[in-house]
Formats: structure tokens, C-alpha cells, sequence
């Protein structure tokens, strides 16, 4: 469980690919500071399996599914990733319940300047996730925790503080990038219990 409060930067060292999935090793040095192997980190918002630990650095393998659902498989030497440790039981929930089971991605139609280093960001959900998303709700958007602004059909925008743009991904980034989305879980266990659904 993570909360989309991104904790730190890190950089990609290299990204494998294997017969049937990757392996991704990941510069860092805040997450690893009580990390053991099996331990589980978000990167880009999708929870992944630290194999291997250096003191400035994690491996994790990537399965297939994740390969298909995230946009790891596009990171490239020197790429920024967002990271996050999971949620304590003792820790404040500063964000919203993350599971690190990216559901898809999504490209991001604009990211445009309010001033004063504040930005509005638009992104084009695909159809299938937009009846989970609603107006002052959450979003984790490549392991962000953002709450949605606005909604026009498949576009769904968001103000993003300049904290948020400075310490994550998103100022790396620009039109046409692909980001990874997770929608709340509880609209999705709310419509399974729904009857008929």
C-alpha cells in the first residue's frame, strides 16, 4: 500500500530486456535506507520487487503484465522515475490509497503554466477508466497522488503546486508522454458490489 506522496527522484542505471520481461536498475539513495531484498518500492506508481540492493542502487524484474500496463518499459539510461516506499502502518496517509496495480496509461494532452509555478495538467484517460474518476476525487498518475480538477469527456486536468513539479517526474515532462495511471479502489470495488455490475 503507498499513498502517491512521492518521496524521491531516481534515475534510471539501465533498463534489460529478457526473453519475456525487463530488468530495471534504479540510482536512488532515500528509499534504500531501510530496504531488504523482497522489499517492495513504486516506481512510476507501479509496485515492484527490489531483487537486488546496492548501497545507491535496487534491481527489480519486470513481468510481462507490467511491461504491457506501465510505461517502464520506455524508460531509457538517465530517465527520471518517481519513487515511493510503502505506507507504514503507524504513517500518516498524507495522499490516497495506492496499490502500485497500475491499471493502464495514459498520454498527456498539455502541461501549461499558471504562473507563479503552478501548472495545469490535462491528460486523455482511456474510456474504460473514465467512469471511476470523478471531480475532486483522486488520481495517481504515475504514482502522484493528484486531485482532478476538471472533467471534459476523456480529457481530466489537474493543478499541480510547484512542490509537486519540482520533486516528481512531471517537469521532465511535456505533450505526448506517457504516464502511468491507477483510479481509486474503492470506485472499483464500490461498482463490483453494485448489482447488475
Amino acid at each position: 500500500m503507498f499513498t502517491g506522496i512521492i518521496e524521491e527522484l531516481g534515475r534510471v542505471a539501465s533498463l534489460t530486456e529478457g526473453e519475456t520481461g525487463a530488468s530495471l536498475v534504479v540510482l536512488c539513495s532515500r528509499v534504500l535506507q531501510d530496504a531488504t531484498v523482497g522489499a517492495s518500492i513504486a516506481v512510476n506508481g507501479a509496485c515492484l520487487t527490489a531483487v537486488e540492493i546496492w548501497a545507491d542502487r535496487f534491481r527489480a524484474d519486470l513481468a510481462p503484465e507490467t511491461l504491457k500496463r506501465t510505461n517502464l518499459g520506455g524508460l531509457v539510461t538517465g530517465s527520471f522515475v518517481n519513487l515511493e516506499r510503502p505506507l507504514r502502518a503507524n504513517g500518516r496517509l498524507d495522499g490516497h490509497f495506492v496499490l502500485g496495480h497500475t491499471d493502464g496509461t495514459s498520454e498527456i494532452v498539455s502541461l501549461d503554466s499558471l504562473g507563479s509555478d503552478n501548472w495545469w495538467l490535462r491528460i486523455r484517460v482511456p474510456s474504460q477508466f473514465a467512469r471511476y474518476i470523478v471531480s475532486k476525487g483522486s488520481l495517481a498518475v504515475d504514482g502522484i497522488s493528484l486531485t482532478v480538477a476538471e472533467i471534459e469527456g476523456e480529457i481530466v486536468s489537474f493543478t499541480v503546486i510547484p512542490h509537486t513539479y519540482d520533486h516528481t517526474t512531471l517537469h521532465t515532462y511535456g505533450r505526448g508522454s506517457r504516464v502511468n495511471l491507477e483510479v481509486d479502489i474503492l470506485a472499483k470495488h464500490l461498482e463490483r458490489l453494485l448489482p447488475g455490475a
